[in-house]
């Protein structure tokens, strides 16, 4: 088995891994999992982010294909696994924990200094996976997929101090959550909720210029009016946002 940085040849096996993975790990119509798998995989898409300096695609060679790969990013200081997926034919030959450590050491290499990885709850081998690598739950957050809203476990390698009590420019107390972030053009853009429990969604804070932002339009784009940061999509923006 090698593990080695994805090239244009392998979209069509990311693809298709991708597809089987999520059919055999979430309980989300095969409409959704389809029109996801095209939109964040497509030759334009994919292109792009083997072009973007902060994106890192891993796959796992087994010397006749590709059996599984990973795409992480760097956001800030954290290394943000977004998808370790392998062939739900190949589980269950350590793959995926080999995968793992291989992605952790190159996001380490690249100025990481905490790992963090998101699953959502229902996914059990998921949840397990993170768990086995060590890491802990330091968090959660909420995705809307295919209509209900879903809880996103989110696993760092590291205590870390993840809510921040702010004062807004109103006067009132809200919370950013340090552990639920998305990556921007020019700095992460935090998820800012009205309670400790993130029951209540408040906006978000821009980390390039701590200004807040308290809306995002129908297609997941924000732009923050204070510095013209503009945040990326992320895992799920592409298909349900």
């Amino acid at each position: 088995m090698q593990v080695r940085e994805a090239t244009p040849a392998d979209e069509s096996a990311i693809r298709s891994i991708a597809k089987r993975s999520m059919e055999a790990s979430y309980s989300l119509s095969p409409g959704a999992i389809e029109e996801a798998i095209t939109r964040w995989y497509s030759s334009e898409t994919f292109t792009e982010k083997l072009e973007d300096d902060d994106v890192l695609f891993l796959v796992v060679d087994d010397g006749v294909e590709v059996v599984g790969f990973s795409e992480s990013e760097i956001v800030d200081e954290y290394g943000d696994i977004n998808w370790l997926h392998v062939d739900p034919m190949h589980r269950g030959e350590s793959i995926g924990g080999d995968l793992f450590r291989e992605t952790r050491r190159a996001l380490r290499d690249r100025g990481a200094e905490t790992i963090r990885g998101r699953v959502l709850s229902d996914n059990t081998e998921g949840n397990k996976f993170y768990e086995r690598q060590g890491l802990v739950k330091s968090g959660e957050g909420r995705v809307e997929l295919d209509g209900p809203t879903f809880v996103e476990n989110v696993y760092t390698d590291a205590e870390t101090e993840d809510l921040e009590a702010i004062t807004t420019p109103d006067g009132d107390e809200v919370y950013i959550d340090h552990l639920d972030t998305d990556r921007g053009s020019k700095g992460a853009f935090h998820t800012v909720y009205t309670d400790e429990e993130r029951e209540n969604k408040w906006g978000f804070y821009c980390g390039n210029c701590e200004s807040f932002i308290t809306s995002m339009d129908t297609m997941g784009r924000m732009e923050c009016d204070g510095c013209g940061n503009q945040r990326k999509p992320t895992r799920w923006d592409a298909a349900y946002m």
